[in-house]
């Protein structure tokens, strides 16, 4: 099934995917569930942080409901070529900017601007929610969310970036865990 922008400006768009096993673009339904939650709860797209963007799928989608930019960190090459097409494609590139480096050993800029961090590191890499953490600390505006996808069998941590966990959805294979700040009467089940 191709992957394909669903909502926004550039719904319907196909996106490609890079070769290989390298990468594993979020499954649409999932990506549906996950953006319907965030705009359900209001969550701000306006500075986007795509981590392990792959094609970028995740990020271009925030940037077809709204997002004014997006930055995409993508260790591969080949990837980061493809995620550049898929900007091009999209029409998108004017207001994202793709960094190629790996996410363990990147920092976001500290001006605390970005609003939503969508994060889709490899499954069963114990570390990446460690990395992502150190990746955004001091960059976040106070109200930011942050998704990170993994493994529907993985049971994800309480707090990450001095957020808590909100939500986390499952959705065959993969699930999304959502983390916002707030007092605990405004947080959801997990489930």
């Amino acid at each position: 099934m191709p992957l394909r922008v669903i909502a926004g400006s550039a719904r319907g768009i196909e996106l490609r995917a890079p070769r290989g096993r390298g990468t594993r673009p979020t499954a649409g339904r999932l990506r549906e569930a996950l953006f319907s939650m965030l705009e359900a709860a209001d969550v701000d797209f306006t500075d986007t942080l795509d981590l392990y963007a792959g094609s970028g799928a995740l990020g271009i989608e925030a940037l077809s409901r709204g997002a004014e930019r997006c930055t995409f960190v993508e260790h591969s090459a080949r990837a980061c070529e493809t995620l550049r097409a898929n900007l091009e494609r999209t029409g998108f590139a004017d207001r994202a900017l793709v960094v190629r480096g790996q996410v363990e050993r990147w920092r976001a800029t500290g001006d605390g601007t970005h609003t939503l961090v969508l994060a889709d590191p490899p499954y069963h890499d114990a570390t990446s929610w460690t990395a992502i953490e150190r990746a955004v600390t001091g960059a976040l505006t106070d109200a930011a969310t942050i998704v990170v996808e993994h493994a529907a069998r993985e049971v994800p941590p309480a707090s990450l970036a001095g957020r808590s966990l909100w939500r986390d959805r499952r959705q065959g294979e993969g699930a999304v865990a959502v983390y916002r700040s707030g007092p605990a009467s405004e947080r959801g089940e997990t489930g």
